[in-house]
């Protein structure tokens, strides 16, 4: 469809603005129409990610909450024992305990608090 050149300078205000309606016209179908395909190229994709949200679903059914499983970490065994009270123990992970913040705190060195290699393995074998 040959174009013909516009001197828009020299047209007439109607015309021009019957123009401008006409390319309004025509710029609003056709973003009306990309609209229509991205929304539906949309909707298959989300299609696509909600098949894939109910088969992880049913693969991780165990778990009820909607998390995924915690892996499973070996257990730490304590490395700082209270003296006063042998049953509060610190691995050394973590926040310190409030008996050892205030041992700490009146002068005390963490390495008094250290249990001692030989008694850690008998500790855990009694666990």
């Amino acid at each position: 469809m040959p174009m013909e050149k516009f001197v828009l300078e020299l047209m007439p205000l109607d015309e021009l603005w019957s123009l401008h309606e006409q390319i309004s016209i025509v710029l609003s179908k056709r973003i009306l129409a990309e609209k229509r395909q991205l929304d539906a190229r949309l909707s298959q994709l989300n299609r696509g990610r909600i098949a894939e949200a109910a088969v992880s679903v049913d693969q991780n059914s165990s778990n009820t909450n909607g998390k995924s499983p915690r892996r499973p970490y070996p257990r730490v065994f304590p490395k700082y024992q209270n003296p006063a009270v042998p049953s509060e123990t610190w691995s050394g992970r973590g926040k310190q305990p409030r008996w050892l913040v205030s041992a700490l705190k009146a002068g005390r060195t963490i390495e008094d608090f250290k249990i001692p290699a030989n008694t850690e393995v008998s500790t855990r074998a009694a666990r």
